[in-house]
């Protein structure tokens, strides 16, 4: 789950205007985990996709994360019905600040990097991150929000957490590399 909350703040790096929203299909973050607990290192992908949310006329970004929008219940394979449910259930809602006008005020070719901080709403967690990201200006009403500066998970961290552990370890996972690169793509369009 930590891995899965430190994924999000990157997610939630994208802010939308009040009209402004994640486009689900060009929306989504990827990790490199490196498996350690091997003859050699092994590198693999997993995904966060099709990212939504919105950007309210006050300048609050949310962007809730289901379990549904991972990679992780196909690598798993055949599961119970029931597992379906839980899946798009809201695991976190990530949650940040920017004024719409900063994205309306872009040029097309322009770009801008902001710090947003991202705080992640759960009933158990409270957490914030700050979180460089790059808004360029790619047409009249569409945003694309990269990192602006490479960006990573703490390993450690990751495998620290007993939720994230578990996932990990079903997933084959029991030593990961300290240093876990995580990639943002995202569009933001004013409908």
């Amino acid at each position: 789950m930590k891995a899965l909350i430190a994924l999000i703040p990157l997610l939630l790096a994208v802010p939308v205007h009040a009209d402004w929203q994640l486009d689900p299909g060009q929306s989504r973050v990827q990790a490199s985990i490196t498996q350690l607990d091997g003859n050699a290192p092994q590198t693999h992908h997993h995904q966060v996709n099709n990212l939504q949310g919105d950007l309210s006329a006050d300048g609050t970004l949310r962007l809730p994360l289901r379990l549904s929008q991972t990679d992780l219940l196909t690598r798993f394979g055949d599961l119970p019905p029931w597992v379906g449910l839980l899946a798009n259930t809201t695991l976190v809602t990530l949650v940040a600040q920017m004024p719409p006008e900063r994205l309306d005020g872009l040029d097309i070719g322009e770009s801008m990097v902001e710090t947003l901080s991202f705080r992640v709403q759960t009933d158990l967690i409270n957490q914030e991150e700050a979180v460089p990201l790059r808004f360029t200006r790619e047409g009249l009403n569409e945003v694309r929000v990269t990192h602006a500066e490479p960006m990573a998970m703490d390993g450690r961290a990751l495998m620290a957490n007993s939720t994230v552990r578990t996932v990990l370890s079903l997933l084959g996972y029991q030593e990961i590399d300290e240093h876990v690169p995580v990639t943002l793509n995202a569009l933001l369009v004013n409908r």
